[in-house]
């Protein structure tokens, strides 16, 4: 299995094979805490105007989105898994647009199969890819608004591709790292009200859940559909 790292919506566009498209503070640990708590599904988007008519065509979907990590005028949440849980999703589709995931799910084209990258299904993204074992894994880092690296996509990515080349990095110290990350000082400020504390904490609960969630891109939109996998 050939394992690449690349980074920003450049790489994705580049990405060759079974792509994984890393946005863990926050997009794509947002998707997978409202996969968790029974979401239908979820339609993720570039553009915001495209988010905005998915909802008018069908008003009983949930907006999310942000920019530049703001919450979005009229949507009905922001890119935090802790203000997701205000809302009710189960048996709910979910709209989504941010500044970096997003963009790098809807630009990996290229790719034979799309994958959502986060700390808390890393352990589900290597068990599925190991069953499939397909000869080129690309691992996009869609980094600080797709355009610096953070530590945050890094250690994601680091955390895959050595399970990927069978070691067993210990993830003990992944949370005490990230704390001192200059992406992270937003959830310790109070003036930031819009990335609550607990959103690091959710978005740094390595190996929480047990799925994956692949784009299908056999529907017009493409939709992120989740899919269980089984322990080790």
């Amino acid at each position: 299995m050939k394992i690449s790292i690349v980074d920003f919506v450049a790489g994705a566009e580049s990405a060759r094979g079974h792509v994984v498209v890393i946005d863990v503070f926050r997009a794509f640990s947002v998707a997978a805490y409202a996969f968790a708590r029974g979401a239908a599904g979820i339609i993720p988007v570039a553009a915001i105007e495209t988010a905005r008519q998915l909802k008018d065509e069908d008003p009983a979907r949930i907006l999310l989105g942000e920019r530049h990590a703001r919450p979005l005028p009229g949507f009905d949440c922001g890119n935090s898994p802790t203000d997701l849980e205000r809302l009710e999703v189960t048996g709910r589709w979910l709209v989504h647009t941010t500044h970096s995931g997003t963009q790098g799910l809807t630009s990996a084209r290229a790719a034979d199969e799309v994958l959502t990258g986060a700390l808390v299904n890393a352990g589900a993204i290597v068990r599925y890819l190991r069953e499939r074992n397909p000869a080129e894994v690309t691992i996009v880092r869609m980094g600080h608004e797709a355009r610096e690296r953070c530590d945050e996509d890094d250690a994601c990515a680091e955390l895959l591709a050595a399970r990927l080349r069978g070691e067993s990095p210990s993830t003990a110290e992944i949370r005490t790292r990230l704390k001192q990350a200059a992406s992270a000082k937003k959830f310790f400020d109070p003036a930031c009200d819009w990335a609550p504390e607990r959103d690091f904490e959710l978005c740094t609960a390595v190996d929480r859940f047990d799925f994956v969630l692949r784009l299908n891109r056999s529907v017009s939109p493409a939709v992120l559909e989740k899919i269980a996998v089984g322990g080790e």
